[in-house]
């Protein structure tokens, strides 16, 4: 998969104030990205299409996020054999209906899920699926999770500190 893009396709530009979490996650750990408005139910054709020719215009994994009836994700995994991760945002219901609309695929038609609104975890999953193959995309997730894992330290190292200055944190 070496040199592979993510596709983010949204059902709306409604849904871009979520998915921008997602490009600059990306860009942040070199990706690169094409992102589109593409709707399950207002193109269903272009849906398909896009979906049939995303290998040939060489990506790798595509995020599909969608708020309400979120049938996005579900109908691009149907005309794909690249992995399709769902983007359930909330629209209605706290989105609960998108998260379900997207998680509950029939047999045969997978599509990885993340949670409501959660644009960097999919963006660090497409990742995670395209550094299997790209030693360089792999370096950056285990720079990014030691980055994390730091940050914890630190702050656990200014909680021993602030109980030690000034008394038992309550």
């Amino acid at each position: 998969m070496q040199g592979k893009k993510v596709a983010i396709v949204m059902g709306s530009d409604s849904d871009l104030p979520v998915v921008k979490k997602a490009i600059e996650k990306l860009k942040s750990i070199d990706i690169s990205t094409e992102v589109f408005i593409i709707s399950a139910h207002r193109t269903p054709d272009l849906a398909a299409n896009f979906a049939k020719s995303a290998i040939s215009k060489n990506i790798g994994v595509i995020i599909a996020a969608a708020g309400m009836a979120a049938h996005l994700a579900g109908v691009i995994a149907s005309h794909t054999t690249l992995p399709v991760i769902g983007l359930p945002i909330k629209a209605t219901l706290e989105g609960l209906d998108s998260l379900l609309s997207t998680v509950q695929m029939p047999p045969g038609v997978p599509v990885a899920t993340v949670g409501i609104n959660g644009a960097e975890n999919a963006a660090i999953l497409a990742a995670q699926i395209l550094g299997v193959y790209n030693e360089g995309i792999s370096s950056k997730l285990v720079q990014m999770k030691k980055s994390m894992q730091d940050k914890i330290i630190e702050k656990n190292k200014n909680i021993s500190l602030l109980e030690e200055n000034h008394g038992k944190v309550k």
